[in-house]
């Protein structure tokens, strides 16, 4: 999710417990700017092509058989967690595939989930429901939609636990066809064994959203905080630039402004907890030497130390190829100033606060830009972007496993 550096690409908090019930309806917002996209004709077809153009109007079915907010709570709850389900079986080869759509591709879950969030956006239920009610249900689908409710690691010993998190498409302005080889990726390794030379590694994974509302509400937190303390390794992903891996040195704490996937913008210093004690750089502690020097696949692997900072005194952006200088303030990181810097900026924030600096590898991985075939500016699919896609998420899966061996 770069975006000043010519790439295309990268990379609701409620409580637990039921709010009160609504005492009269509540005018149903309108579908968002991100869910308005899916009337057009691109998203029908891969949703078509997969046989994900059903999950939809089970979920509205689910919704219309509610009879109390606690129904729709758990009708919610358990369509999101199936999605899901659906979406990693589909790429792991279990059950039927749907459609032609190759089993690969992370766009039959970014589009299903959206009509599902539509049809929860728009729901007016006779019983009544309030604005409260209604962003949770909402918050409810997305953690369980994402698999953010679902990692979960064996007991036992032996085991190493790894943790992959991916991204949305995005820029689908731009061109609506897009895929995440992110997302793709963290389909694919979900619940997945690697082999290594110190013995199996299990992998988990989540995908998140390309908004930058969510995360300023938290949504990293608080879906890494309770996993960081019991796994050896963690890396977010994100799409990156164009025929290239980069394993992202620095992290920095500065949103550039760019569009998200509503075409909301921000640019200001990202906001965390405790901002008195923010840092405007994070760094990585993934083994980024022996990721570069090991075969890992057919794309070029490289250690980014780039940054952008204003110097300590300055006042102009200043690019510095080595990393940021003492006493600088943050205007890119290694990747960039959009999501994917974020993501990898909370989460190598968090580990440091949860005092893992030194003990917990962590950090960001950028894949290369996922390519349709040469001519292709019109079809959903062609073989060239689906090899490209598995290339792409072989290779992730082979730098987990040296990173994971040099840990």
């Amino acid at each position: 999710m770069r975006v000043r550096l010519g790439v295309l690409g990268l990379a609701l908090l409620t409580g637990l417990t039921a709010p009160p019930a609504a005492s009269a309806a509540e005018a149903a917002p309108s579908p968002t700017v991100e869910e308005r996209r899916l009337d057009r004709a691109v998203p029908q077809e891969i949703l078509r092509r997969s046989g994900f153009d059903t999950v939809a109007p089970r979920l509205a079915r689910a919704l219309d058989a509610a009879r109390s907010y606690g129904d729709a709570r758990r009708a919610v709850t358990r369509e999101g967690s199936r999605l899901w389900q659906r979406a990693v079986d589909r790429a792991q080869g279990r059950g039927p595939s749907g459609g032609d759509l190759s089993r690969d591709d992370d766009r039959p879950l970014y589009w299903a989930r959206l009509g599902m969030t539509r049809e929860v956006r728009t729901w007016e239920p006779e019983f009544g429901l309030t604005d409260r009610q209604r962003a949770a249900l909402l918050d409810e689908l997305e953690r369980t939609s994402r698999g953010q409710t679902a990692i979960g690691y064996p007991h036992g010993k032996g085991l190493k636990r790894i943790l992959l998190t991916g991204f949305d498409p995005f820029t689908l302005d731009r061109d609506i066809r897009i895929s995440n080889p992110s997302g793709a990726t963290a389909l694919a390794l979900d619940g997945t064994v690697i082999e290594t030379a110190d013995g199996p590694a299990r992998i988990e994974t989540a995908v998140f959203p390309v908004r930058w509302r969510d995360f300023t509400e938290g949504t990293v937190e608080r879906a890494l905080r309770p996993h960081l303390k019991k796994v050896d390794l963690f890396t977010t992903v994100s799409q990156g630039r164009v025929g290239r891996f980069d394993i992202e040195r620095t992290n920095g704490a500065w949103r550039g402004g760019f569009g998200d996937n509503d075409n909301i913008g921000r640019t200001e210093t990202i906001p965390v907890t405790d901002p008195a004690s923010q840092p405007q750089w994070t760094t990585t502690t993934l083994p980024y030497r022996a990721i570069v020097a090991a075969d890992t696949g057919r794309f070029p692997v490289y250690d980014n130390t780039s940054v952008t900072e204003i110097p300590a005194g300055g006042t102009e952006p200043v690019v510095r190829p080595d990393g940021p200088t003492p006493g600088s303030t943050a205007r890119q990181g290694g990747g960039g100033d959009y999501l994917s810097n974020e993501i990898a900026y909370r989460a190598t924030l968090l580990r440091d606060r949860l005092g893992l600096h030194d003990v917990l590898p962590g950090g960001h991985v950028h894949t290369p830009v996922l390519q349709f075939g040469a001519g292709n500016t019109t079809e959903v699919t062609d073989p060239e972007f689906v090899r490209n896609r598995l290339d792409i998420i072989a290779q992730v899966r082979t730098i987990l496993r040296v990173a994971s061996e040099e840990s």
